[in-house]
């Protein structure tokens, strides 16, 4: 702080910022010490302290240690004018500038800028202050738009890994594919690690709280970012992400199918899904896309695909804490308008037993429902439900014991793909001997009848998508002894076979099933 003469309205506050897209662009002007030596000119033997922020954006003040002290200050009297070398060094958003100014109106505190000629103390200034902010926010904003585009662009056109957050079990280094530079991932010290984890999840018998104290037991670590900095932890949704993540997996045309059955837009024909390469999953203006990378995956598709089915089923269940009351708790809804079912209690007095019963919480809403508590008691619905969780299971292992029969669907464009490839090699023998117009026409007909074959290729990928089978072993043996289990227990079970029990008076009990 420099002193001379005191300001009986406090002192000059010098505001100085230069966000990192300022340093890129090489802009000297716009340096700290440009700013700052400019603004001291200006304020000359003025009292006035400086407030630097180097290496912030104008987004917002609230990443702005400097600002937010210069901001205290001023609430407790301590300044009388800002001095800044341009508006947009105070900021670039037009809504919080305002309010900040006034704010600083109501303190009394004048804003200068060095580069436009007016300040806020007058109306006339503040009315160019505003329309020069609303360019500077209408560039920021547009610039924001013009990297996300670039970067759905680049995202759309190459397989190389488009920078941003760190993969575990990943580097990126640079490398030249197809005429074009950029980085690819390439595997780090942690990969192996990605293999144990996927190895040990794909287990019937193991849950991620395994996975975790496998990990803790042989000091293997994840990494995640927190505040700027890489840390070292076990947060059990950062290892959950590693195990839904298509960037590990060596897609093949399964994998293609389970993209396809997702409704994702596939950028690649199927044949770039050669089981060595992973995928990057983008999403831009309200789209999944899906792309093949440049760089090998780390684990198998058979293995990453019985992860997949293994996490969807295993879908975690609201109200877990109070599954003591019934292994069905989270899973009951109304039959008629969707809400939950809450099992209460009513304690007799004269027979001092206690009965359970439904009510249903879509009958408190304004709309209302048809009634507030249901006839149907909860020993019926558990009784049913298990019941049915039984038949479900016989028909899966029904449906597993045929899954290796042969399909005659699939055996018919298995068929079609052969005559397509006989029809390819004939008209490929003829190109040598062909003219111009002859060549152009064989050309054409082999292109169409390789879309024709990539066609058939998702059909029976998606076909064999759709005969999957699930494990049930999992499920039989605690299904043997369900008597024997406690109501947690039984909550388990009913966590990876159900999504939903629909119950009515009028329409009586409904199953929906997540396997």
């Amino acid at each position: 702080m420099k002193k001379t003469t005191t300001n009986n309205n406090g002192i000059t506050a010098i505001y100085v910022r230069r966000s990192v897209s300022d340093k890129d662009k090489g802009n000297n002007s716009l340096s700290i010490s440009a700013q700052r030596e400019e603004c001291i000119r200006f304020v000359g033997d003025c009292e006035y302290q400086v407030y630097c922020d180097d290496g912030k954006s104008g987004k917002d003040v609230q990443h702005r240690p400097a600002f937010m002290q210069m901001m205290q200050d001023a609430r407790d009297g301590l300044i009388s004018r800002i001095v800044v070398k341009k508006y947009d060094r105070f900021s670039r958003n037009m809504r919080e500038y305002l309010n900040i100014t006034d704010e600083l109106d109501r303190y009394g505190v004048t804003v200068y800028s060095l580069s436009e000629p007016f300040n806020t103390e007058t109306k006339e200034g503040r009315m160019m202050r505003n329309n020069l902010l609303n360019f500077a926010e209408f560039e920021r904003e547009t610039i924001a738009a013009r990297v996300a585009d670039a970067y759905s662009t680049r995202a759309r056109e190459t397989g190389f890994y488009q920078g941003g957050k760190t993969y575990y079990g990943f580097t990126s280094e640079r490398r030249t594919v197809n005429g074009k530079t950029g980085s690819v991932l390439v595997p780090s010290e942690q990969a192996e690690s990605v293999k144990i984890a996927y190895d040990l999840y794909q287990k019937p018998s193991t849950s991620l709280k395994d996975v975790i104290e496998y990990f803790k037991e042989n000091d293997i670590y994840t990494l995640s970012k927190h505040n700027g900095e890489i840390k070292d932890n076990m947060d059990r949704s950062h290892i959950s992400r590693i195990l839904e993540s298509p960037l590990y997996v060596r897609a093949d045309k399964e994998v293609y199918a389970f993209f396809v059955s997702k409704g994702y837009e596939i950028l690649d024909d199927i044949e770039a899904y050669d089981g060595i390469h992973g995928v990057f999953i983008h999403r831009a203006s309200g789209v999944t896309f899906v792309k093949v990378g440049y760089h090998e995956g780390l684990v198998d598709a058979s293995v990453w695909l019985a992860v997949q089915d293994k996490k969807a089923h295993n879908k975690r269940i609201p109200n877990n804490a109070n599954a003591n009351h019934s292994w069905l708790t989270g899973f009951l809804k109304c039959g008629h308008c969707g809400y939950h079912l809450e099992i209460h209690y009513y304690d007799n007095a004269k027979s001092g037993k206690r009965y359970r019963y439904l009510r249903d919480s879509g009958a408190y809403r304004k709309e209302g429902c048809v009634k507030k508590f249901l006839k149907t008691r909860p020993e019926e619905v558990e009784s049913a439900v298990e019941q049915a969780m039984r038949d479900r299971i016989d028909q899966l292992v029904i449906t597993k014991r045929s899954a290796d029969a042969p399909d005659a669907d699939t055996e018919a464009l298995r068929a079609e793909i052969i005559k397509i490839d006989e029809e390819i090699r004939k008209l490929m023998k003829k190109l040598g001997d062909a003219d111009t117009v002859l060549f152009e026409y064989i050309q054409n007909t082999v292109n169409e009848l390789h879309e024709q074959k990539a066609a058939l290729e998702r059909k029976i990928q998606a076909k064999a998508r759709k005969r999957r089978t699930v494990d049930t072993a999992p499920l039989e043996k605690p299904m043997e002894h369900w008597d024997k289990l406690s109501i947690p227990e039984k909550h388990e079970l009913a966590a990876v076979m159900l999504e939903a029990v629909y119950v009515s008076d009028e329409n009586g009990i409904e199953v929906k099933f997540s396997i």
